[in-house]
């Protein structure tokens, strides 16, 4: 009960557990550590996204056509009241507002081989850090760039949610000669683009749909984007109570199918975090101190890694 706790200990605790994750469990199935010796390595180590980009970058397969997906997910901590790094945020999952962690994650997608990689995460701590979940992305997407000029990554496009269709960000994936597609909410102010006629801005579940239109989308102005970046939207109806309106910088894309489908890519990054949490106890350490709590997740996310990369060699889920 005297050894010391490494990351491949801990790392092989989180593997082979299945419903409980407490360091008590820990050192009472182990034989070898004490519950102590496992608090000690989770304020001790250092994980980073680099450490997670390593490990990843062995099992990567790059393609011309892959796809960066930002979202990001709640790790529930609503009962908890000491845990450090714990805001009240809105939860998807739970269609509420909660007490969680906030993770940002950078999902890359193969969509010739249909794998689907976690390059790069962040913690949303505005109190610890100053940043918003935007400023994180933002950062995110910078380092991927730098990591294509290295040749370690290659992409064509960006996939995100609502909530970071910004100006400023997607103004910032455009000057990098990189494309997206951004779901907008239906009350965001556009305005046609016409050869003769400049119509004003209104919402764009107010716009008029030609049936060509329908197919092949609408150029549109979107309010306070440069006077030279216009944008192209398109319509996509989901069933008959949903309808999503994705917007592009792509200069020619297909069509509205094909729009939708690039917009199907994007629910990779929530197969992530659903699958994160169901077999590696992401959201279950119940330390107290910010530090535990990353190094947690941080080995939470190479061994989801490493089962991700195990189960496609094994040609399973």
């Amino acid at each position: 009960m005297g050894g010391i706790v490494d990351r491949n200990a801990y790392c092989q605790f989180l593997l082979v557990s299945q419903t409980n994750y407490t360091l008590t469990y820990f050192a009472l199935h182990s034989g070898l550590f004490s519950h102590d010796a496992a608090t000690r390595y989770l304020v001790r180590d250092r994980i980073r996204p680099s450490t997670l980009f390593a490990h990843v970058a062995e099992d990567l397969v790059l393609s011309a056509q892959g796809y960066l997906v930002f979202d990001d997910s709640v790790l529930d901590k609503n009962y908890s009241r000491e845990i450090e790094g714990v805001y009240r945020q809105y939860s998807g999952n739970e269609h509420r507002v909660i007490r969680g962690i906030g993770l940002v994650s950078c999902v890359y997608v193969n969509p010739e081989t249909l794998r689907y990689w976690v390059i790069d995460y962040r913690f949303y701590d505005p109190v610890f850090d100053g940043r918003t979940k935007l400023e994180h992305v933002s950062e995110m997407f910078n380092i991927c760039v730098q990591k294509c000029q290295q040749g370690c990554l290659n992409f064509q496009a960006v996939l995100m949610d609502t909530w970071y269709a910004t100006t400023r960000l997607m103004v910032q994936i455009h000057r990098s000669g990189a494309i997206f597609y951004c779901p907008v909410r239906s009350n965001r102010a556009v305005r046609e683009v016409e050869a003769t006629v400049k119509h004003p801005y209104q919402k764009v579940e107010n716009l008029a749909w030609s049936v060509e239109e329908s197919e092949i989308g609408k150029p549109v102005h979107l309010r306070e984007f440069p006077q030279d970046l216009d944008l192209k939207l398109f319509r996509v109806v989901c069933s008959t109570a949903d309808t999503d309106f994705i917007v592009t910088n792509d200069d020619a894309p297909p069509d509205t199918q094909a729009v939708q489908q690039v917009q199907g890519w994007r629910w990779k990054v929530e197969q992530f975090h659903r699958e994160a949490k169901q077999l590696t106890g992401l959201e279950a350490c119940q330390c107290r101190s910010r530090r535990a709590q990353r190094n947690h997740i941080g080995c939470a996310l190479l061994v989801w890694t490493s089962l991700k990369a195990h189960a496609e060699r094994l040609w399973t889920t």
